[in-house]
């Protein structure tokens, strides 16, 4: 008789990956999921990257039998980590588990409930919207109810990525009804989207109390929080951020480096220039004792701030955190962790921890003479808010760096036309070569492969080779990624079609038009370059027919010749309202307004795809 696990895997196996002998890397997760255990996406890279050195798998593809074995030592690893559970009672304080479906468990840690309800509290405390919410239980404990209108979501998104919500377009009052609910978490979840977050997996129903699933709430809330944090470390807002760079390297190489690269350079920065012989490299060991801490907090803090260390005389580690912490305090930068996660090494809430302290005081001098900096442009931005919200690992930092060996590339072909990539023809980072000379070649080879599949998705690819794609080469490699983009919101189109045919522009102006007559406007588009569009008045309109009386035209600029702000007034409301059907807009509101016809087509598509859904 088979096992349980047996026959999920059997049924999962049957129904998505029908007549294949094999399943590549990146579909791994999905399978995984399918069958019910559920892991984070990091997890699953884990593994199978362990598997690959250990020669448990071969390149990038597992048999049914390999597929087999790796869900058996994830079960048996989820028991041994249940019997544990069950055992130790500190554990018990410190976490929730939380069963899901098939049987996966999810883990709630309370330290992250407490500092994300703190940083709330923080945040959104002058805020007249949530003062009927605020604040919350110093433990969390009221978090999950709390959000369930979806202002607080919407309030953190524009905290994160202030003006992406159109502010008078969220619904708000004490008492809303759940159709308004809905509406607000809607629109929270779409511009979450919009400016980076991965939320596969999570919708206005599965986030509400009601359903249990803390889980979601807490990964999505890092992720906005995480954004607040990060979006001001770059060179553009602290240019002393150069100070950072190392010997031999020019501006390009920090704008390479994550945020989390740049901390670890800064603190190492600021502790050399205190005379400290320590180094971190990560937020989690080294941090422990509070020595680092203590020694950055002394160095960057203001000379009237009184800092002292007579705390590290302390033997017991728990009371020295808390004496650092004291010291932090005094520079208003006691946030995210207690003396109890500093201790324990919690990475998560310890990297926000430094994250604001460095945007409290970054304590770096601006260059001595001026440098051209390196300013991400809109296009740049909405393309790599798009990928990231795909989910792609590792996250996109900066475009021309990241993008380099062709995996991401991969990963998005392999979203647009799942089995397109034969993964076996594919190496990643934990399959390059360490000598330099073999892996330059295996990464030239990559992305040859990359523009070989691209000419196979039809992709207009003139001029462009492989080389290009590794180089860097800014033009060339923002062609291939719009053709990624315009594949991607045209494949979505040709899911909802009965016959899986496939959308062409042109259908879209038709669908378009036909929905502005049913709008009895007496509006029509030519074209995405129409200059009609920059009024924002066909979206505004095809919007209210998809969702009858949803827009409020009060705070639409209508009479006469719209001037510039007219119109970018009205492109931010029309985004936040197709957000709030449940569109899929990443499009920045300059985009229509200065009626960019690329990401004009977007916008009308992710209406269409609204619409037929």
């Amino acid at each position: 008789m088979k096992s349980e696990i047996q026959e999920k895997i059997d049924e999962s196996w049957e129904e998505l990956n029908v007549g294949q002998d094999s399943v590549s890397t990146a579909c791994v997760k999905n399978l995984l999921d399918h069958v019910g255990l559920n892991l984070p996406n990091h997890k699953v890279r884990d593994i199978l990257e362990e598997a690959q050195r250990n020669g448990t798998v071969v390149g990038n593809t597992l048999s049914k039998q390999e597929f087999e074995k790796l869900c058996q030592k994830i079960q048996d690893e989820e028991s041994a980590v249940a019997k544990t559970f069950k055992t130790h009672k500190q554990h018990d304080k410190d976490a929730e588990k939380i069963e899901g479906l098939h049987g996966a468990h999810h883990m709630v840690l309370f330290e992250e409930q407490c500092a994300f309800s703190d940083w709330i509290n923080s945040n959104l405390s002058s805020s007249p919207d949530v003062s009927h919410l605020l604040p919350l239980q110093s433990d969390g404990s009221d978090l999950y109810n709390k959000i369930d209108d979806g202002i607080i979501l919407c309030k953190m998104i524009n905290l994160a990525a202030p003006e992406t919500i159109f502010d008078k377009a969220i619904n708000k009052g004490k008492n809303i009804s759940i159709f308004k609910r809905h509406e607000n978490l809607t629109l929270a979840l779409r511009s979450a989207q919009g400016i980076g977050c991965n939320i596969v997996g999570i919708d206005s129903h599965n986030i509400n109390s009601s359903q249990g699933k803390k889980w979601l709430v807490m990964g999505l809330l890092w992720q906005v929080i995480k954004l607040y944090l990060f979006n001001q470390i770059t060179i553009s807002n602290v240019p002393g951020l150069v100070n950072l760079l190392m010997d031999g390297e020019d501006i390009s190489e920090l704008m390479k480096l994550s945020p989390e690269q740049l901390l670890v350079r800064w603190v190492n920065y600021q502790l050399e220039k205190a005379g400290s012989t320590r180094r971190i490299k990560n937020f989690s060991d080294d941090i422990k004792d509070s020595e680092i801490y203590t020694d950055l907090i002394s160095q960057i803090a203001p000379s009237d701030s009184k800092i002292s260390k007579r705390h590290m005389n302390k033997d017991d580690l728990t009371e020295r955190a808390e004496g650092m912490l004291e010291q932090a305090d005094k520079i208003d930068s006691r946030a995210f962790v207690t003396a109890r996660d500093v201790v324990k090494g919690h990475e998560k809430l310890n990297l926000a921890f430094v994250a604001n302290l460095f945007n409290n005081h970054p304590g770096l001098e601006p260059p001595e003479e001026d440098l051209e900096i390196i300013q991400e442009t809109r296009e740049e931005k909405t393309y790599r808010n798009w990928m990231n919200s795909l989910g792609v690992k590792p996250r996109v930092n900066y475009l021309y760096s990241d993008l380099y060996d062709g995996n991401i590339i991969f990963q998005i072909m392999d979203i647009i036309k799942p089995g397109i990539v034969n993964w076996k023809k594919v190496k990643t980072e934990a399959t390059f070569s360490k000598m330099m000379a073999k892996k330059h070649q295996e990464v030239l080879g990559n992305c040859n492969y990359a523009v070989e599949l691209g000419k196979k998705l039809n992709f207009v690819l003139v001029g462009i080779a492989g080389s290009d794609l590794m180089e860097g080469n800014r033009t060339l490699t923002l062609a291939l990624i719009w053709q990624l983009m315009r594949a991607y919101t045209l494949s979505l189109l040709s899911q909802l079609n009965a016959d899986g045919t496939p959308i062409v522009e042109s259908e879209i102006i038709s669908w378009a038009n036909s929905r502005l007559e049913a709008s009895g406007k007496g509006v029509q588009i030519k074209h995405f370059q129409d200059r009609v569009n920059k009024t924002a008045l066909p979206i505004l309109h095809i919007i209210n027919v998809i969702k009858p009386d949803v827009i409020d035209y009060s705070l639409v600029k209508m009479d006469g010749k719209l001037t510039g702000p007219d119109c970018l007034s009205n492109a931010k409301y029309a985004i936040t309202m197709a957000r709030k059907i449940g569109a899929p807009v990443y499009a920045l509101p300059e985009d229509i307004s200065e009626v960019k016809h690329k990401m004009l087509m977007t916008v009308y598509a992710s209406l269409m795809l609204s619409d037929m859904n």
